[in-house]
């Protein structure tokens, strides 16, 4: 039985190894404009994610469409804007919006900025 845990954690440290490059690939196919390969390599690395039930991080799933799964890269078929207390994201392949809030980010500033003495 303990064989086998460190057996699955090991699979689990592959399956992130391998979701990492994947969305490294999808960068670059990206910039160099091949969406449909870019596609591909976030398709393929949310199936890994599912079959090791891994889920993404955060830092990854922001990359990907909610509604259509395409890879959205800022600035070149995507569209980012901050609003009030989150980031709105627009995919320009299917036009849906998806909002991430970052009110951690915001709190954090203002306890920062609330420990600072007044001199």
């Amino acid at each position: 039985m303990v064989y086998r845990r460190k057996q699955e954690s090991e699979l689990i440290e592959i399956a992130i190894s391998r979701i990492d490059r994947l969305f490294s690939l999808a960068d670059e196919a990206a910039l160099e404009h091949n969406f449909e390969r870019a596609n591909r390599y976030v398709e393929l690395a949310r199936k890994i994610a599912m079959k090791y039930q891994y889920p993404l991080p955060s830092k990854y799933k922001r990359r990907i469409c909610k509604h259509c799964y395409n890879y959205t890269l800022p600035g070149v078929n995507g569209r980012v804007r901050t609003r009030k207390g989150y980031v709105s994201v627009y995919c320009s392949s299917c036009g849906k919006h998806s909002r991430f809030p970052f009110f951690k980010e915001i709190k954090a500033r203002r306890k920062k900025l609330d420990s600072k003495p007044i001199i």
